[in-house]
């Protein structure tokens, strides 16, 4: 089965489709898939919803989408850093669905386990458990979470062999692998492809059984936030 694809647009041929649920890597800058993310606002899709930890900036990241307005929804852990999406949410444009950040994780790993649910402590007697039902454990309350059933994942990973198999390079590891793992599709842009067989098995982040595509492309690799202490005088 052909996985290595020519170009981010290339891979998303005959896969991306308006209305879709798309699980998104990264946290913040870091290891987000830009060129599928780029390659998705050229294709036009629309009415999208977006499984990520946060929303990119304005001009880069999901914010370009936000831009275009692509997006109907996020499911979101952070949404700050984002003046488009603040306007957006607050005139009613777009729909958030807050998660706390150890939740929309266990959802994506849940979602790629085949769990549907699970219960949580995590953001009992606050917004995050209104409408969601309650069970009692040992006298505590935990209240049910649902896991992410995507349709597309969108990660960003430093290695990939041909067949999938997946390294990721330090922190921006982050959300991919649950990212990777809850979607139908799983298409995933790398820095470097090696051949087969010389990857480490020890060492693979994520096996290539959840991943469909894999495109090569250089990476732009911004800063969020560039804090430098002036130099002090002589």
């Amino acid at each position: 089965m052909k996985k290595v694809y020519g170009s981010a647009a290339e891979a998303l041929e005959g896969v991306l489709a308006d209305g879709m649920l798309i699980a998104s890597g990264g946290f913040g800058l870091c290891g987000i898939p830009e060129l599928l993310l780029q390659a998705i606002k050229e294709n036009g899709a629309k009415n999208l919803t977006f499984a990520s930890n946060n929303a990119g900036v304005d001009d880069f990241g999901i914010g370009i989408l936000l831009q275009t307005k692509q997006v109907k929804k996020m499911i979101s852990s952070y949404v700050g850093e984002n003046a488009e999406f603040m306007r957006q949410y607050l005139s009613g444009e777009l729909e958030l669905e807050f998660n706390p950040q150890g939740t929309l994780a266990e959802r994506m790993r849940a979602g790629g386990c085949g769990i549907p649910g699970f219960y949580t402590k995590t953001g009992v007697g606050t917004v995050i458990a209104e409408g969601k039902e309650v069970k009692e454990f040992n006298g505590e309350e935990y209240i049910l979470e649902e896991g992410i059933f995507a349709d597309l994942s969108i990660v960003k990973a430093w290695k990939a062999d041909e067949t999938g198999n997946l390294v990721f390079r330090k922190t921006a590891r982050n959300f991919n692998p649950p990212a990777a793992m809850c979607g139908k599709i799983c298409i995933v842009e790398v820095e470097e492809i090696v051949p087969t067989g010389s990857l480490d098995p020890d060492n693979i982040h994520l096996p290539g059984i959840y991943v469909h595509r894999i495109v090569q492309g250089d990476h732009e690799k911004r800063i969020e936030q560039r804090t430098t202490r002036k130099r002090e005088e002589a």
